[in-house]
């Protein structure tokens, strides 16, 4: 599952964003609201945290914006402000739902998972290459009927493949979509990570090679078509 955190702190968006990392999101930063409407118009995200307070389109605007072009991604509102006029002007302008800063990390994700089996009438589809499933709801990977045990940082790696075939990515475009500004990996890291998970489609009867290296260049998926 794919979310936009759109926060102006770094420091809290930073953290934030390697919380939900860890359980398996694929995140995307953004520090200003005009910048998250390009993304959002670009990609496709299936939850949007928006801060009320940034530079630029603030988020109660970018959220009526957001609406008013159709735009049904649910959004969650953060702000610093606890009053119920603020909580009722979120809401007015189309967010689904309104947390206070400084808020439990638990209850986040509550939320989260919340709106997004809300979103979710029509499950995402599941990403599929031969007989190798990645299932964004669950977080799941199968390989015809065994289950990949893979570690975070690999199951967001091989979405970030499976979701974009063919197309190739170069280490520092890896670091770029999968960590945080506030971390700082080498080259020899995502080799790493990208040696891990093949190996782990080995020992799953799947062809490592599904994972390509581009000389020169960097890493894509191969081998299969995927809508």
């Amino acid at each position: 599952m794919k979310i936009l955190l759109v926060e102006d702190d770094e420091r809290i968006a930073d953290a934030l964003a390697e919380e939900l990392m860890d359980q398996n999101y694929t995140v995307d930063v953004i520090y200003d609201g005009q910048s998250a409407w390009d993304m959002i118009e670009a990609y496709s995200y299936d939850l949007i945290l928006l801060d009320v307070m940034l530079p630029g389109i603030d988020g109660i605007t970018l959220c009526k914006k957001l609406r008013s072009h159709r735009y049904t991604v649910p959004i969650l509102m953060l702000t610093a402000r606890d009053t119920t006029g603020d909580k009722v002007l979120g809401l007015d302008a189309g967010a689904d739902d309104y947390v206070v800063k400084p808020f439990d990390l638990d209850e986040l994700s509550a939320r989260i998972r919340s709106l997004l089996r809300r979103g979710g009438d029509i499950a995402p589809p599941i990403l599929s290459c031969g007989d190798l499933q990645l299932d964004p709801s669950t977080c799941e990977v199968h390989y015809a009927s065994t289950l990949l045990a893979l570690t975070p940082k690999e199951y967001t790696l091989l979405e970030l493949f499976m979701r974009n075939p063919r197309r190739v990515y170069s280490s520092s475009q890896i670091v770029e979509r999968l960590w945080t500004s506030g971390e700082i990996p080498s080259e020899e890291t995502v080799r790493s990570h990208i040696k891990g998970l093949r190996q782990k489609l080995k020992q799953s009867g799947a062809n490592p090679n599904l994972i390509e290296t581009v000389h020169g260049l960097g890493y894509r998926l191969t081998q299969c078509e995927i809508p």
